[in-house]
């Protein structure tokens, strides 16, 4: 981009004695000077809708026009058209989250008003079927919770037991002892058979399996843990 600079002071001429041969503007004076003119008008861009070229630059303070919301042009934008399309992205009541940097939001997108949002907890997507979930913001669960109802099974073993059985001969007669039917003994001596049963305990030995845990932080998903603000206004 060429600046145009005069080259013949014109204005001095007329200070100039008349037949002074330097008063005498001459032709190529006003060719040199018009070819300046031209090269100097052929490299500056238009004032309307100009095409840069290079990498152009505009002045401190310069105020342009700031283009509309999704343009997808390549008309040059003001840093003030780039501040709202970034605070697009941030509308109220988005969350912004950093895995590392815990400066607020309001400082480092130099917008809105921040809070910080959601400690200790992750977000679940809404489902308007489910109670738990169908509103903005619910919360709810347990990191210490009792482990959900569930049964359990059960193994019993029995170990055995026994009965004995005693016969015993009575030698001696006894009156009025004798069985209807009972057979005499082989030396004609009358005889009571007498039946004694030993009773035994059943061993039953019960097994329950466990299943499941509770207590603190029994509860947790596998979890990462970023920074989470909330935008507010």
């Amino acid at each position: 981009m060429s600046d145009y600079t005069k080259s013949t002071n014109f204005a001095t001429k007329d200070n100039l004695s008349s037949g002074n041969p330097l008063k005498i503007v001459k032709g190529t004076e006003i060719d040199t000077e018009f070819n300046n003119i031209a090269t100097a008008i052929a490299t500056k861009a238009d004032l309307a809708s100009p095409t840069f070229t290079g990498t152009p630059t505009l002045p401190t303070g310069t105020i342009a026009v700031t283009q509309s919301s999704g343009s997808n042009t390549t008309t040059i934008a003001t840093t003030a058209f780039v501040q709202a399309a970034i605070a697009l992205l941030y509308p109220v009541g988005s969350v912004y989250t950093n895995a590392s940097v815990s400066t607020n939001p309001g400082t480092l997108l130099g917008f809105g008003t921040w809070t910080a949002f959601g400690a200790g907890r992750v977000p679940v997507g809404f489902d308007s079927s489910n109670a738990l979930f169908d509103s903005a913001e619910e919360t709810g669960g347990s990191a210490d919770a009792i482990t959900v109802s569930h049964t359990h099974t059960a193994t019993s073993t029995d170990s055995g037991h026994t009965h004995t059985t005693t016969w015993n001969n009575i030698d001696d007669f006894q009156q009025g002892s004798q069985s209807p039917g009972a057979e005499q003994s082989p030396d004609n001596t009358q005889g009571t058979f007498n039946i004694t049963s030993n009773s035994g305990t059943a061993n039953i030995t019960t097994t329950v399996a466990s299943a499941g845990s509770s207590g603190t932080n029994a509860n947790y998903q596998p979890y990462i843990t970023v920074y989470m603000w909330k935008r507010t206004a």
